[in-house]
């Protein structure tokens, strides 16, 4: 594809990586600095598991989750300047970042029509993205946008990645023992989310590795900038 072509093609950044690697901020910011629309695909997987408990569907039972799941209607709003995320209307961007829903969220994850639906939805909202987007998630580059312009697999050491989650929960005030519950998680949802039979968490054969144990933020912001506007001939940048 030459440049002239590539002007009109919308780019799509997928961005994969385990919990606490950075990919929301990386992602956000990215898309920011380039113009581009944001999706934080695990906050839908988020928003439907807040709906199925706030409905007492049993989460644990793989058939009753798959029957409910076309219910809720999912909403992301895909602005990096403020992004939202709305069932059935109500804004949960607060109540789905909850110890109930992060220690759930792998199961339901793991159910394929749950996948089937809010990749339909992702899908959706790249195809309605003016320039392109960044999505960041744990499948983008391998499932949902297996032909994205770009596709970046963060990682990070287990401890980097705890210490991280911690700094961010402190930041909006939560208390130490949960803190402590949650960061313990982290490599139960890591092996959860890589060994389930649909969409697990695995690196695309296309996508570039990038360790943020070492780095700051910034410098994971420059690298990905720069990879995506070499992939899509700089057209981000005009």
């Amino acid at each position: 594809m030459d440049t002239a072509d590539r002007a009109h093609t919308p780019v799509v950044v997928a961005i994969d990586g385990p919990s606490g690697s950075g990919k929301s901020s990386v992602s956000r910011a990215v898309a920011a600095r380039l113009g581009l629309s944001f999706l934080d695909t695990g906050a839908m997987y988020r928003a439907m598991t807040w709906w199925m408990l706030a409905n007492e569907v049993d989460v644990t039972d793989a058939e009753a989750v798959a029957i409910a799941c076309a219910k809720p209607v999912i909403v992301s709003g895909t602005d990096a300047d403020g992004p939202t995320i709305t069932v059935d209307g109500q804004d949960v961007s607060g109540p789905i970042r909850g110890p109930e829903v992060t220690a759930q969220v792998s199961a339901v994850a793991a159910v394929p029509q749950v996948r089937t639906r809010l990749v339909e939805l992702q899908r959706g909202c790249a195809e309605l993205a003016p320039r392109g987007i960044v999505a960041e998630g744990r499948d983008m580059g391998t499932v949902v946008f297996p032909g994205a312009t770009a596709k970046v697999f963060l990682t990070a050491s287990e401890a980097a990645r705890a210490e991280r989650r911690a700094a961010e929960l402190r930041a909006k005030g939560v208390d130490e023992a949960t803190i402590a519950a949650m960061a313990a998680d982290l490599g139960r949802r890591d092996a959860a989310d890589s060994s389930r039979a649909t969409a697990p968490l695995t690196q695309a054969a296309d996508a570039v590795l990038v360790d943020t144990s070492e780095l700051t933020l910034q410098q994971v912001i420059d690298t990905i900038a720069e990879l995506v506007e070499q992939r899509a001939g700089r057209l981000t940048a005009a």
